[in-house]
């Protein structure tokens, strides 16, 4: 039984939601779809966007290393550092005017995450045909 990567898929949920009345409140921008050319507006669809391009698959991977039994100590680390970075970038694009650090150190951690869950993913493969 899954138990610690759905506490971070539901609270990454909720961070995506934020983001995502972000990219609806574009009806103020006068723009009923796209960004029409306003820069604000791409920032906030992009920093939705870039959530729903990295976060399902970090997930699914840190899923598959709970499922196969790697330390809850470890996938607490990996879900939290999740969360920071995607706040951190989240904050970064559809909040601010362009907080570098958030942005810079969000995207570190995020593709610092898929390296680190790739491998132990990759690991995890090659050591359940070891023992086949």
């Amino acid at each position: 039984m899954l138990l610690v990567t759905p506490l971070y898929a539901g609270l990454l949920a909720l961070w995506f939601f934020a983001l995502s009345l972000r990219v609806v409140q574009r009806r103020g921008h006068g723009v009923s779809l796209g960004d029409g050319g306003d820069t604000e507006l791409l920032r906030r669809i992009r920093g939705h966007g870039n959530f729903a391009e990295y976060v399902p698959l970090i997930l699914l991977m840190m899923a598959f290393l709970e499922l196969g039994k790697f330390s809850t100590l470890l996938l607490h680390g990996l879900g939290l550092t999740l969360l920071l970075a995607r706040v951190l970038h989240g904050l970064a694009l559809s909040f601010t005017g362009g907080w570098k650090f958030g942005r810079f150190y969000g995207t570190l951690l995020t593709f610092l995450l898929l390296l680190v869950t790739g491998g132990l993913c990759v690991y995890q493969g090659l050591s359940g045909l070891r023992l086949q």
